[in-house]
């Protein structure tokens, strides 16, 4: 006799609903383990199709999004492998306590940044925002912008460090101004 009660059951619109509502905290997840967005989207794509695969694990509609955090993370962790051929990244005990940091925060609250970050970056010129991007993205490094630019690599570490200010100042009155 099963004591284990009715089985929940996901029918393919109710999991697309919970993964759309549950991606903007997967896609802020996600950028705090891997250096870029193509990571991120490969990482996300990757999620979802094994999520799926295993939507028969998931207990409820409320446990989506730490059930479907554990999955993204093991895709993560896969892409930042296949990026260490390539060069060297963070060590696995500061990805450990990243993704502990990120699991720690609720979809609200990462939500709510990322939107502010959006917002603030938009307000930055496209010169600038590429600058904030750059050592985020495996296309471009500060050295490459300040050759391209004609500007030694170390007034560019000045400028960066100063839009990261304006940055970081901007989100955080931002994410203050949507909490009153």
């Amino acid at each position: 006799m099963d004591d284990q009660g009715p089985k929940f059951e996901l029918s393919e619109p109710d999991f697309l609903a919970l993964l759309v509502k549950a991606e903007p905290a997967l896609r802020a997840y996600a950028r705090s383990l891997v250096p870029d967005w193509d990571l991120v989207d490969e990482s996300i794509q990757e999620a979802s199709v094994t999520m799926w695969q295993k939507r028969d694990q998931l207990e409820s509609a409320d446990g989506f999004v730490p059930w479907a955090r554990v999955i993204l993370r093991f895709k993560c962790l896969r892409q930042l492998e296949k990026l260490r051929v390539r060069r060297l990244l963070l060590s696995d005990e500061l990805l450990e306590k990243l993704a502990e940091r990120g699991e720690s925060r609720g979809v609200d609250e990462l939500t709510a940044r990322g939107r502010a970050l959006h917002a603030c970056l938009d307000q930055f010129s496209s010169e600038h925002r590429e600058l904030l991007l750059a050592p985020h993205s495996s296309t471009h490094t500060v050295v490459d912008l300040a050759e391209r630019r004609k500007k030694s690599p170390n007034a560019l570490y000045k400028l960066l460090a100063r839009l990261r200010e304006q940055l970081t100042d901007c989100v955080r009155m931002r994410i203050s101004a949507e909490a009153k």
